[in-house]
């Protein structure tokens, strides 16, 4: 778990803010329209469509973009069919890595993300490879704001989270898969200020990486950049010490 969040941390520090912000929008539009058609333009009623607003709105994005990202999903603008397809390989180290990726090209997406893994010593294996290394779950990170770990904790758990993690200036919190919109709405209601909130693949066993962390991070970053790609989850560790060198 915290060598993805370490990861994440690094590309953010180290990204070009425009061009991130760019990409980052994009992801955003896919997921919100891919909601909206799959369970309405309401989001008081689609779940999925309520989470994609959120984090489209912590991503500073603008509200005519995400109204427009609504309405080409319920069909009144004209949009792109997109389709959920997951794609899995190992990199370098035996890593196992999941991709996630809405398309409307499932050929030109298949075409780049093997391309991105036979560049980077790895290689795309067949679905259900690496999947089962893997566990569902809810991930909320909320500012931490002087609040006392303890009392996160208690309240996080009582909210019916399964486990948090203090990460710098924030809280990341960990829920049942089936249970991040009550958890998200209590920890909002007792006046959490989130910061992020969606669901993801954690890791059951993770792979020591320190040998193979600078091709590793190349691929991870190379198929988080693609187009398609919303969200990539590998099974690494990689040490502090490594990990910083990394970041310099």
């Amino acid at each position: 778990m915290s060598g993805h969040n370490k990861w994440s941390s690094i590309k953010h520090k180290k990204g070009a803010a425009d061009a991130k912000r760019g990409k980052i929008f994009t992801k955003l539009v896919k997921e919100i329209t891919v909601a909206a058609r799959e369970g309405g333009g309401d989001p008081e009623t689609n779940p999925r469509l309520r989470l994609a607003i959120a984090n489209a709105k912590n991503a500073n994005m603008p509200s005519k973009n995400v109204d427009n990202a609504i309405k080409k999903g319920t069909g009144e603008l004209e949009g792109v069919n997109y389709e959920n397809v997951t794609y899995e390989g190992y990199g370098q180290g035996g890593v196992a890595v999941i991709v996630e990726a809405l398309t409307d090209n499932k050929q030109r997406t298949v075409a780049e993300v093997r391309h991105a893994f036979s560049k980077f010593g790895g290689n795309l294996a067949e679905n259900g490879a690496v999947s089962f290394m893997f566990e569902k779950k809810g991930l909320i990170e909320v500012l931490a704001e002087d609040r006392d770990e303890d009392e996160v904790m208690m309240e996080a758990l009582e909210a019916g989270a399964d486990d948090i993690e203090k990460d710098d200036d924030k809280f990341i919190i960990y829920t049942p898969y089936n249970e991040l919109h009550s958890v998200l709405n209590q920890l909002e209601s007792d006046g959490y200020k989130v910061e992020k909130a969606e669901l993801t693949m954690i890791a059951k066993n993770t792979v020591n990486a320190d040998s193979v962390a600078e091709g590793l991070m190349k691929l991870l970053d190379k198929l988080d950049d693609l187009d398609d790609v919303q969200k990539v989850y590998a099974n690494y560790e990689i040490s502090d010490e490594v990990m910083n060198k990394l970041a310099e």
